[in-house]
């Protein structure tokens, strides 16, 4: 059972704001979700294979190899914004 708690305690973890309405409408659908969810639990899978890929196409990627570093103070001075040894960039996230 997904409480009203439930839902506002996700919505704050999403960085969500929502109002009673939201809040009941948002319950309803997880537990509409949830409830699928739970459907599928009780599917026989015995015997299957589990899957990484249904397609079968095979990502091709080289192999990672280290090579040179640019030297810290040639990066640096490309940096719009820098300190003695570091880029500053701006804060993208506020809680």
């Amino acid at each position: 059972m997904i409480t009203d708690d439930n839902v506002r305690h996700l919505a704050k973890l999403a960085s969500l704001t929502l109002d009673a309405a939201a809040v009941s409408r948002m319950r309803g659908e997880l537990e509409a979700i949830v409830g699928y969810v739970e459907q599928l639990s009780q599917v026989d899978t015995t015997g299957v294979e589990p899957l990484t890929n249904v397609s079968g196409v095979v990502n091709v990627t080289r192999t990672d190899v280290p090579g040179p570093l640019i030297p810290t103070p040639t990066v640096l001075a490309l940096a719009p914004a820098r300190n003695e040894v570091a880029i500053l960039v701006p804060k993208v996230v506020e809680r």
